[in-house]
């Protein structure tokens, strides 16, 4: 029988075993530790309808705890702004920051399941980078991934996905990225 403390990820697996020899190779780094690896991933969905119901934040955060795996921060709004009907404090989003095992198990899920399921999809773009070694992307329908029940939402939401690494540049974030399997369009 399988004991909880015996399991590893299976990207987290990867990553020590033929990733991290592959990038050590690739960049010529001396020490073990300049090798880039993945440092968290934030997950966010952004409620533009919480002004006027505030159940939809409910709902979204809910959808999110599930993608995730673990309870999610409701985002509020930092001041006031008239034009969009929106208060100081009023929940605005909700948000997530995935480390060690769970990362490693939301970017499987996320290359393997969700992005194929995507519709129309070719690729993410490869210029997302931020020049810190960080990828972002955004997701425009978050039932792609498997944990949401089609029939029991009540909204489709967008999400932005945040991959931060340790890398220094965009070339080493991007290889990092491209060994764990993420499809970049050519």
């Amino acid at each position: 029988m399988l004991d909880a403390t015996d399991y590893t990820p299976r990207l987290q697996t990867q990553y020590r075993d033929t990733i991290r020899a592959a990038m050590k190779e690739e960049f010529s780094y001396k020490n073990d530790m300049q090798i880039p690896r993945l440092d968290k991933i934030v997950l966010n969905m952004g409620v533009g309808e919480a002004t006027s119901d505030t159940k939809k934040v409910r709902s979204a955060a809910e959808d999110l705890a599930q993608i995730a795996g673990q309870k999610v921060v409701v985002t509020k709004a930092k001041n006031s702004i008239a034009g969009f009907k929106l208060r100081e404090l009023m929940p605005i989003g909700v948000k997530v920051t995935l480390r060690r095992d769970r990362m490693y198990e939301f970017l499987d899920r996320l290359v393997t399941v969700a992005l194929p399921r995507v519709r129309d999809f070719r690729g993410v773009n490869p210029k997302s980078f931020d020049g810190r070694g960080n990828y972002a992307m955004g997701l425009k329908e978050h039932i792609v991934f498997p944990e949401i029940n089609f029939d029991k939402i009540e909204q489709v939401w967008g999400m932005d996905i945040v991959i931060c690494t340790t890398a220094q540049t965009d070339a080493e974030a991007k290889a990092l990225l491209k060994h764990f399997n993420l499809p970049f369009t050519a």
